[in-house]
């Protein structure tokens, strides 16, 4: 059986010492498939690490981002979850973003970038519109750097038009839409990250050049 690990990186603004992350509520309806399927996960606050601005794994003294970075290389599954804000992803899944492309020129022992064969996919939470808009941009930022994007690799919940309940008091989980998203994402995840496990991709063609 293929051992496979994921790696949630949650972008909300909120701490762990805070309180209860609507991004975090809809994330966990994707690892709960996960721990179904007997998938190994870790779930970060990014807000919980000192995380400093620049395109680079390690950004030197001070700099947690390296810890996360690690995690990542170990994982098979990488989720960036945020939250919306004017229609856009948080500044931190921005800079995740940016930090996550700092890694790109590391490579594997084929000189592949080290997100080849590596699956992604994302969930966005929120009260406004800009869901599709924040998942596209993170999508194609993350397949832009190596990463693997399944079909239907993005779950989201903003509640109806306007300003309103966030996800957990709306019970947000309770749309169809986002149910049946929740599942397909996690499953073609996993189905995707499996094969490239079992069958990676080829080297020749696809070296990483500076």
């Amino acid at each position: 059986m293929t051992e496979l690990r994921a790696i949630i990186l949650n972008a909300s603004f909120k701490t762990s010492e805070d309180e209860e992350s609507n991004t975090e509520a809809l994330a966990k309806e994707v690892t709960n498939v996960f721990d179904k399927e007997g998938i190994h996960h870790e779930s970060i606050r990014l807000a919980d690490y000192n995380i400093k601005y620049g395109v680079s794994d390690d950004l030197g003294e001070g700099d947690e981002w390296p810890k996360i970075f690690e995690k990542i290389k170990e994982a098979d599954i990488l989720i960036l979850a945020t939250p919306v804000w004017a229609g856009e992803k948080s500044s931190l899944a921005k800079l995740a973003i940016e930090r996550i492309n700092g890694g790109a020129s590391v490579t594997n022992e084929k000189g592949q970038s080290i997100y080849y064969n590596k699956v992604a996919g994302t969930v966005v939470t929120g009260n406004e519109d800009g869901a599709k808009n924040a998942a596209s941009s993170i999508l194609f930022a993350l397949s832009h750097f190596g990463f693997n994007i399944p079909p239907n690799a993005d779950t989201y919940w903003v509640g109806t038009a306007g300003p309103g309940p966030s996800f957990i008091e709306a019970d947000g989980i309770e749309n169809e839409f986002t149910r049946n998203h929740v599942v397909m994402e996690a499953y073609n995840l996993i189905h995707l990250a499996k094969i490239l496990k079992e069958n990676p991709i080829p080297a020749q063609g696809n070296v990483m050049e500076d």
